[in-house]
């Protein structure tokens, strides 16, 4: 398996966090982790990252132990909630930011850039200002900031969740096309059921630190292990029809 996440354990003041946490994902996946509020979720996301160690297990990654590297020498790309960019700097000097620290040449940094704002449909912003451009562009020039440097893995920590609604599902689709064109690996923690099902190849469900139900959206879907998975899930509004697909029910009054 590309990462693997074995016996990972993480308490803070005697309470347990993340208990016990087993789970596996192939290269080219996109893994969602889902679950309610102080789950979990979030705090697997950033010993995955490297901004937390965990008091046990282990993290591999392509066959390297990453448990206890530090962030920078991880090959891995984190987007955050708040988007942590430079302000002061234009939306191109933000994304090409992490290409100093790898030898490349202005140039040269400038030349990917161009590609990548591309990719995310910003290649018209490139100058702007970070303050200058809306939420939806900012989460764009975050997700092409992570992706430029080739990460082995890019983690997103409910980059979605400052969006609009409108906003939300149309960024949700352009993330996923995106995903799929650079084979990249992602792990998305969200607490949205919707945004889970819709995005992943992969569903680790967790409840009070503990890793409930992990596997394709449909089969998990369709046979929850718990009451707890079964409830949460049929807050989504969605239904999966015979064929495969997966439709929203619009629900009257």
């Amino acid at each position: 398996m590309y990462l693997e996440l074995k016996n990972l354990h993480k308490r803070f003041d005697k309470e347990p966090v993340v208990d016990d946490l087993n789970l596996s994902l192939e290269k080219g996946q996109l893994l969602c982790i889902l679950g309610g509020s102080g789950c979990g979720k979030t705090t697997t996301l950033n010993m995955i990252g490297g901004f937390l160690t965990p008091d046990a297990g282990t993290i591999h990654l392509d066959g390297m132990d990453i448990t206890n590297l530090p962030p920078e020498r991880r090959p891995v790309a984190t987007v955050f909630q708040s988007y942590g960019l430079f302000p002061h700097m234009t939306v191109m000097q933000n994304v090409i930011y992490g290409l100093k620290f790898k030898g490349y040449k202005k140039a040269d940094a400038i030349k990917k850039g161009q590609k990548y704002l591309e990719m995310v449909g910003l290649q018209d912003y490139a100058n702007k200002r970070i303050y200058e451009i809306s939420g939806g562009q900012q989460q764009r020039t975050a997700l092409a900031r992570a992706l430029i440097v080739e990460p082995k893995l890019c983690l997103l920590d409910e980059p979605l969740s400052n969006l609009d609604a409108a906003l939300r599902v149309k960024m949700r689709s352009e993330l996923k096309t995106i995903q799929r064109e650079l084979g990249i690996t992602m792990v998305f923690v969200t607490h949205d059921q919707e945004e889970a099902l819709l995005l992943s190849d992969k569903m680790a469900i967790m409840e009070q630190g503990k890793l409930v139900q992990f596997g394709a959206p449909e089969e998990i879907f369709r046979n929850p292990a718990t009451p707890f998975v079964k409830e949460f899930l049929s807050l989504s509004n969605l239904r999966w029809e015979d064929d495969g697909t997966l439709v929203k029910i619009i629900k009257q009054g």
